[in-house]
């Protein structure tokens, strides 16, 4: 049985050209700190990986990029940020590494599709004082697109700082920084396929962050510590390999999503706008935890939800926050990326499909009582 890998949303595996750039600037070597040769090269690398980021983000000139261990560093120096402001609202729908990490935040609701309410977020704004804003791009757990662009509009009528966590959304879609008009966004490079333990906190030029990790001058000293230069090598290479979802393995899905819903399957975010690759399900009857059972026997990996819970099966708090509470318990996510082809989506179909009708057989009687 050839394992099918269909979690590309929690970490997409290295690509090759990532590959190939860590391996030439692990054997390389040097210390960007450095002022010897190999020091002045291994700034030249880390320098030309910022350069190449900042670009296929259309933010030269107009962003500082620091690079971090990864996407949730990313966002904790967000919210040091937001010290310097009078309150802070989160989205509903934010990931662990921000909406666990403060205590006293103002929280945006959710609509039943799973973008941030806009005007409900607009009323939360006329609080006195200024706004800190996290509201993510493109949601970990079901794909949906938020309008950033508006809602930067929105929180910079109040003086507030919007930070955006752009993690799911970066190689997926156009993460454009100019035209979302944000003030700081999160990036990692494991979501692209350019290994794990590296990501980037990019913020406008015209703003003065304040460093999370401090004591030494690294990064303009913005982040204290050792740069890791393969591993941003790495993630530049990757981003630049980057392409949109082919045609067929989009259609694929889409056929995948219609055959879904004759079996009573609910497509969380169905209206909404969806980042190509990512598709979360809920079938009313049928548990996660059997549903990842089921698949994970049957070579198929996928996944309940997020990622950052500790190997744990438990209810989706975003299903939750859009007014779903029955289906928060019966999630799954299923989401591709460059390994991925149409024939892969097809057998996701094929082996879901057949271990629901073997759920629904042992326990027909049951369902049966419960329907009736």
């Amino acid at each position: 049985m050839t394992p099918l890998y269909l979690d590309h949303a929690a970490t997409s595996p290295l690509r090759p050209e990532a590959r190939e750039a860590l391996l030439r600037a692990s054997d390389f070597g040097g210390n960007a700190s450095s002022i010897h040769a190999f020091g002045r090269k291994a700034k030249l690398l880390l320098e030309e990986a910022r350069a190449d980021l900042l670009a296929g983000l259309n933010a030269t000139g107009a962003a500082g990029l620091v690079f971090t261990s990864g996407g949730t560093e990313a966002n904790a120096m967000a919210l040091r940020q937001a010290q310097q402001f009078d309150y802070t609202v989160l989205s509903a729908g934010e990931h662990d590494s921000l909406y666990g990490a403060v205590t006293d935040a103002v929280i945006a609701p959710l609509t039943p599709q799973g973008e941030v309410d806009v005007a409900a977020l607009e009323a939360l704004l006329t609080c006195e004082g200024r706004p800190f804003v996290c509201v993510m791009l493109a949601n970990n757990e079901t794909g949906v697109i938020n309008d950033i662009a508006a809602i930067a509009q929105i929180v910079h009528a109040h003086d507030g700082w919007l930070h955006v966590d752009a993690v799911q959304a970066l190689g997926k879609i156009n993460v454009d920084f100019r035209s979302l008009g944000v003030d700081s966004l999160s990036i990692s490079a494991h979501k692209v396929g350019g290994g794990q333990g590296v990501g980037a906190f990019v913020h406008d030029r015209d703003r003065t962050p304040v460093a999370l990790i401090r004591g030494s001058g690294q990064e303009l000293g913005l982040r204290a510590g050792t740069e890791n230069i393969p591993g941003v090598v790495a993630f530049a290479a990757a981003f630049k390999a980057c392409q949109p979802m082919s045609e067929a393995v989009l259609s694929a899905q889409i056929a995948v999503e219609r055959s879904l819903k004759m079996l009573s399957v609910t497509i969380l975010g169905e209206d909404a706008q969806r980042v190509p690759g990512v598709l979360a399900i809920a079938q009313p009857h049928w548990p996660s935890s059997l549903q990842l059972m089921h698949m994970d026997l049957a070579g198929i990996c996928v996944s309940s939800g997020s990622a950052c819970s500790s190997g744990k099966v438990k209810s989706s708090r975003i299903v939750a926050a859009m007014g779903l509470d029955s289906l928060a318990d019966k999630a799954l996510r299923i989401s591709g990326g460059w390994t991925t082809t149409p024939e892969d989506w097809t057998r996701f179909f094929d082996v879901w499909s057949k271990g629901y009708e073997s759920y629904l057989r042992r326990h027909e009687k049951a369902l049966e009582k419960e329907l009736n």
